[in-house]
């Protein structure tokens, strides 16, 4: 998952951009870029790391102009060590193209091949992203054909990127002297949204809360399939480039990767969230008894949504048991077994008073490797808790993700080959009690009927594009290059400390 944004204004950009990848953090915290335009040329800085530390004043001087994107990156392909990879990603033809991109090319391999080959185009890093803006800097050029750029030309490059690569993908590119362009896969299955600025500024980003809180007016999401164009001087031309389009946007979004102020394809995060809680709420009345649960404590941030409205729904408190420590490092990235768990320890910490002598509920929004799941289960038997249960607000993930979160292979996710009871034994709970995929589904459905459907591959292993069989699935897993001893903790703890309320 990634965080991009993109802005046409009167004014300088530079500021506007920075402030609105703030509000992404969440969604990338490895690595973060922007790129402005003055006149034709591109102004750049990018560097890995979390946006108040890549940027500071003297780079944000040497970012001039009145047009610019930017990202942040936490990477699913290619190299997470490599500052190279850090987006945007540059072309200098035809005409000079700046691209960030959100999501995962399922074809990136063969692409490359065909770029090489076909396109005699070259390649530098192991990014899909830079395979991407090969192929749309190739299908640019061959649609102007040498002549001054066009609208319908740059239209017709998009139908061309659509037909060749397969995947997710939001993407936002930067044509020297001509303006942004903007486009979502056929899908729709990473989100993508348009706002306006009173001052006439124009600005698309992954979610909402970039627009909202940069003081842009939200307008509407970008339609899958469909391709914006905003010229220099703020003309808008849109037109959809997809043969066949359907909203199929990423479920996990609204488990977890979203921040709940946000609203996707018309679906509020935090309304999601509460909808999950409360069919959540019958799957634990179904399993255990209200009157053995004494409180429902949420696994901070994001599971608390649910967690409160499925303890209004039991008519049991809702407690807030654990502390984040919003200043310890990431978990996901500590070598070893050992150091995870410490740092599990060192990130959260549980208020005695409210487990001594308690049987408690615990709730989180996913479970993945079950790591910090264990982990967390114990620090309520430590902290003295009679019982604890644990309640997923999502399904079991059962299947690797492709379309652009992290997923772990399926041997290291705790739910594949196992049962439910099997899974409660390697976590050590007294009860298990997940989310039905069907129920999640209708719960996030049901604030927005033009929601064709969710890509919810990781909990059905069902890959909506029709391009992933297992071989491929392990193909892609195995070509990840996470570094040298970098390990994938648990997803329900993707985020920083405090990436939920930044």
């Amino acid at each position: 998952m990634c965080g991009i944004v993109g802005v046409v204004s009167t004014a300088p950009v530079n500021q506007l951009i920075y402030d609105a990848l703030l509000l992404l953090q969440h969604r990338g915290q490895d690595a973060a870029g922007i790129v402005t335009q003055q006149e034709r040329k591109f102004f750049m800085h990018k560097a890995k790391g979390m946006v108040k530390d890549v940027f500071r004043t003297r780079n944000m001087r040497a970012l001039p102009g009145n047009v610019g994107l930017g990202q942040v990156r936490y990477p699913t392909a290619g190299n997470a060590s490599s500052e190279e990879e850090a987006q945007p990603f540059y072309v200098n033809a035809p005409f000079g193209i700046v691209m960030v991109h959100n999501g995962n090319l399922t074809n990136a391999k063969q692409l490359r091949r065909e770029l090489a080959d076909n396109d005699h185009r070259h390649t530098n890093t192991e990014s899909d992203s830079e395979v991407l803006l090969n192929v749309l800097a190739h299908e640019i050029g061959r649609a102007s054909s040498g002549a001054p750029l066009e609208s319908k030309d740059i239209f017709e490059a998009v139908r061309a990127v659509h037909k060749r690569i397969k995947g997710s993908y939001s993407v936002i590119a930067l044509i020297a002297g001509y303006g942004l362009l903007a486009f979502r896969d056929p899908f729709g299955i990473r989100p993508l949204c348009m706002g306006r600025g009173a001052d006439g500024s124009i600005m698309l980003a992954s979610e909402s809360v970039a627009l909202e809180g940069t003081s842009q007016v939200f307008e509407r999401d970008i339609a899958p399939g469909e391709a914006i164009f905003v010229h220099n001087d703020g003309r808008i031309e849109s037109q959809q480039c997809s043969e066949k389009s359907q909203l199929n946007p990423c479920v996990f979004e609204y488990v977890y990767l979203a921040r709940p102020d946000s609203t996707m394809d018309g679906i509020s995060v935090y309304q999601a969230r509460l909808n999950m809680g409360e069919t959540l709420a019958k799957r634990v009345v179904s399993m255990v008894p209200p009157n053995e649960i004494d409180a429902v404590i949420p696994i901070p941030e994001s599971s608390r949504p649910s967690a409160m409205q499925l303890a209004q729904l039991l008519g049991k408190p809702y407690r807030e048991g654990f502390v984040k420590n919003r200043y310890v490092g990431r978990t996901f990235i500590m070598p070893g077994q050992g150091a995870r768990k410490k740092s599990v320890r060192q990130k959260l910490n549980a208020i005695g008073s409210e487990f001594k002598g308690r049987n408690v509920l615990l709730v989180d929004d996913s479970i993945v490797r079950g790591t910090t799941s264990k982990e967390i289960v114990q620090m309520a038997r430590d902290a003295g808790a009679n019982k604890v249960y644990l309640a997923s607000a999502a399904p079991p993930v059962r299947h690797p993700n492709v379309y652009g979160i992290d997923m772990p292979t399926r041997s290291e996710l705790v739910a594949h080959g196992r049962t439910v009871e099997e899974i409660r034994q390697v976590i050590g709970c007294d009860a298990l009690i997940y989310q039905d995929v069907d129920a999640m589904k209708q719960a996030v459905g049901k604030i927005n009927a033009q929601v064709d459907g969710f890509e919810a591959s990781c909990f059905d292993g069902i890959y909506i594009t029709g391009d992933i069989s297992d071989e491929e699935v392990t193909a892609l897993n195995e070509g990840r290059n996470r570094g040298s001893e970098e390990e994938s903790e648990d997803t329900s703890r993707l985020s920083l400390p405090n990436a939920q309320d930044n």
